[in-house]
């Protein structure tokens, strides 16, 4: 199909362009119903009405088993490298063993299944178990457990949610962690290891469990029942457990699917590595392949330097026909492919769609990945992204509309509404439809306090208009509300646009920026780097200590240089930055300045190098990068 091509400069007005070939593919196109009232509230709505969907995921996978029961439903290597499949019908098997198991262990809502491993066969049995039953479950990010040192989080998690069972696929390497914060009453399953002086129950009985009346139990089960519980990355706060509810995961595939058509006409084929205990990855994506009968493989590497190369490996075996990654690695994947025929040629097989999220895609790898589709296949693959939260389930905007630029949000899937309200200089996006939550668990007072008057959810999210001139084009995000702030003269700065630059204008050398300045004088950043890329520019061997590399003249060079090319564009105070600081200690996860995506909580990075923050206005920071006069 042709789709109008629009520029993607961060900061540029969007302006169409000449039509740009695409590779057929269907996406929804309905018309969104667009109202403005008195006070400056804009309203919008897909003309095109949600169909009707299931009461519960697994009616999808029923179904599935009903029709495709060989099919493959998820996938992983073994220990020997092989694929090791499942497919609908055994999932079905699985699902109805594991979710008597938990009823006859009288779980519940009150009593959950907590998951504090990883993506893994295991993981997905158990989760499909739970939702059968009726049961919820909660996914925890695994760095709870992993790489924390006082484990609070995982205290939080389990002091809130007290789960009636615990999980872990490897008990030696959770041991720790468990032995540590899960009290002896509740229950501990492990599919291998064991935890020492402990009593465990290995994951094979629940799979051998002979289901009796698990079945009534998920005829019972309405689209309120909660399906499981989700935390938000947390900001200096502990995180809140969002209540995922069957509606809203069905409501919100349901959204997706009529926004992109395509996944209904192919059974999808995903690789993807995305962590499940967050909701683009454990919702949204393992729920396109359910929802739509196709197959998820699970990838174990990461979108690093190091872990890209297991991505590769599992690229040369699977042709997905949606891809799904972070920046970096869609950074990683475009060098890939111009270096390897034989990968191109199954990457682009069958190939329909390109997401990503986390970050924004800078315009030089967003470029590059243009130019290397259009010179293997002669004609670009559609990049979409969107305006999604856990709070959401996750997607509410898509980039369906007809522009293409940095920020771009786009439209909303059918079923949601969008209600876009001005605070001070900037407006809120907030959410209405069946994909929302109904609250916070156990936390009344902050669920109160994210809804407004009317029933919207309040993101929090600044967003605006995409084009002035065209409401009906759609959105464009707009930074965090609470990101902004004010100088010292009274002038407001906002912080989205300006991160986004930094990021996109210094690739490959930014991993995120934290800007500074409330209450001060000038603008003064903070610069997580990317280190591989940085010891290269330093021509430093590889394991060279970090300080030394960011010390080098050609990096310093580099950032004097990337201050001084966005202070040309700068129009006073509020848009030019006086100094830069590279960090070389990495964001914490105990403090939480960094989500299991990889993205930088910057409140959270304020809050915890407030003294750094304090030596770079004094002048003391002898290691600051200050912008030429």
């Amino acid at each position: 199909m042709n789709a109008i091509h629009a520029a993607r400069q961060p900061g540029r007005q969007p302006e169409l362009q000449t039509a740009v070939r695409y590779r057929d593919v269907t996406i929804g196109s309905a018309p969104v119903e667009v109202t403005q009232d008195a006070d400056g509230v804009w309203r919008f709505l897909s003309r095109e009405p949600l169909q009707p969907y299931p009461r519960c995921l697994t009616d999808r996978l029923q179904q599935g088993a009903s029709q495709h029961p060989d099919r493959t439903l998820i996938a992983e290597r073994d220990a020997g490298g092989q694929w090791r499949e499942v497919s609908y019908a055994q999932m079905v098997q699985h699902a109805r063993s594991i979710g008597q198991a938990l009823l006859d262990r009288g779980l519940s809502a009150d009593r959950p299944l907590l998951i504090l491993s990883g993506n893994d066969i295991p993981h997905l049995q158990l989760a499909m178990g739970a939702m059968y039953a009726g049961i919820p479950f909660c996914p925890l990010s695994p760095s709870y457990s992993l790489l924390s040192e006082d484990f609070g989080k995982l205290r939080h998690a389990i002091e809130l949610l007290t789960p009636g069972m615990v999980y872990a696929t490897d008990g030696d390497a959770f041991a720790r962690a468990i032995n540590a914060v899960v009290t002896d009453d509740v229950e501990v399953v492990l599919a291998r290891g064991n935890i020492a002086d402990r009593q465990t129950t290995a994951f094979t009985e629940l799979l051998a469990t002979t289901a009796h009346s698990v079945d009534e139990a998920n005829a019972r089960i309405t689209p309120e029942q909660i399906a499981k519980f989700l935390f938000t990355s947390g900001s200096t706060k502990l995180p809140k457990a969002v209540i995922t509810t069957h509606q809203m995961l069905c409501a919100n595939q349901q959204m997706l699917l009529q926004t992109f058509p395509c996944f209904g006409e192919d059974a999808p084929v995903l690789l993807d590595w995305l962590p499940w205990n967050h909701t683009f990855g454990g919702s949204h994506n393992v729920g396109i392949a359910l929802y739509n009968g196709g197959s998820y493989y699970i990838d174990e590497g990461k979108p690093t330097e190091k872990g890209f190369a297991a991505t590769l490996r599992n690229l040369h075996d699977i042709s997905p026909t949606v891809f799904f990654n972070v920046p970096k690695g869609w950074e990683l994947l475009t060098d890939a492919l111009n270096d390897d025929a034989s990968l191109r040629e199954k990457f682009f097989s069958r190939m329909k769609l390109f997401f990503f999220a986390g970050a924004g895609l800078s315009q030089a790898a967003w470029d590059r990945l243009d130019a290397v589709s259009e010179s293997h296949c002669g004609e670009r693959i559609r990049i979409m992204s969107g305006l999604g939260m856990t709070e959401t389930s996750p997607s509410c905007t898509f980039t369906s509309g007809p522009l293409m630029f940095a920020n771009y949000v786009g439209l909303p899937a059918p079923g949601c509404e969008v209600k876009v309200v001005p605070m001070g200089d900037k407006a809120e996006a907030r959410f209405r439809g069946p994909h929302v939550m109904p609250g916070y668990w156990r936390m009344p007072e902050q669920t109160a306090e994210v809804f407004d008057e009317e029933g919207y959810y309040c993101s929090g999210d600044a967003i605006k208009l995409a084009d002035d001139n065209h409401p009906e084009y759609g959105l464009a995000f707009d930074g965090r509300i609470t990101e902004d702030f004010k100088l010292s003269s009274g002038t407001f700065v906002s912080v989205g646009p300006m991160r986004a630059r930094l990021i996109s204008q210094g690739a490959p050398y930014v991993q995120d920026a934290v800007i500074t300045g409330m209450n001060r004088d000038d603008i003064g950043v903070m610069i997580f780097p990317r280190l591989e890329h940085c010891q290269k520019l330093a021509g430093l061997p590889a394991g060279s200590p970090a300080q030394q590399i960011l010390d080098s003249e050609p990096v310093r060079a580099a950032f004097a240089a990337l201050i001084a090319k966005l202070n040309l564009s700068a129009t006073g105070s509020a848009t030019r930055i006086a100094f830069l600081h590279l960090l070389v200690e990495p964001p914490s996860v105990d403090q939480h300045e960094i989500t299991d995506k990889g993205s930088i909580n910057q409140r959270a990075v304020l809050t915890r190098r407030a003294a750094l923050i304090e030596s770079m206005y004094s002048g003391e920071d002898q290691r600051m990068i200050v912008a030429a006069k």
